[in-house]
């Protein structure tokens, strides 16, 4: 069912700076082509979001930030957090783990029937939807 690539791209982040979060990974460089698609990034407060003016100038979209200490606010990114965990422990040291390895990961948990999307996969809607966004 999979083309082994992930229905939006990823990379994993060499650092948390706000240069490399804002302007190389997946704020920009990997949402822009979904620009159509993405209309909020919802962020917590950590300083690797200083740029995030640049990420509404690039995508076109609004960026809220959480409230301190709200984890609730931003459900969806904990929710991924836990799923993510499955592979790799709270103590993981990601500067040892391959691209490809973060890349076969995302593949799988978007390829994941999720009951909150009525068993659909994420990978499958977000095909439909970028084709309903394109018509």
């Amino acid at each position: 069912m999979s083309s082994g690539k992930p229905a939006l791209p990823c990379r994993r982040v060499d650092d948390k700076s706000a240069k490399t979060v804002t302007v190389a990974v997946a704020t920009i460089a990997l949402l822009k082509p979904f620009k159509g698609g993405v209309l909020t990034i919802t962020a917590d407060n950590g300083k690797e979001f200083a740029y995030h003016e640049k990420m509404t100038d690039s995508l076109k979209c609004d960026v809220y930030f959480a409230d301190p200490y709200c984890s609730w606010q931003r459900g969806l990114n904990e929710n991924t957090n836990g799923l993510l965990r499955q592979y790799w422990p709270k103590s993981t040291d990601f500067k040892k783990v391959s691209q490809s390895e973060v890349q076969d990961v995302i593949v799988k948990l978007n390829d994941r029937p999720r009951k909150k999307l009525n068993y659909k996969t994420p990978a499958k809607l977000m095909a439909e939807h970028m084709v309903a966004i394109a018509a």
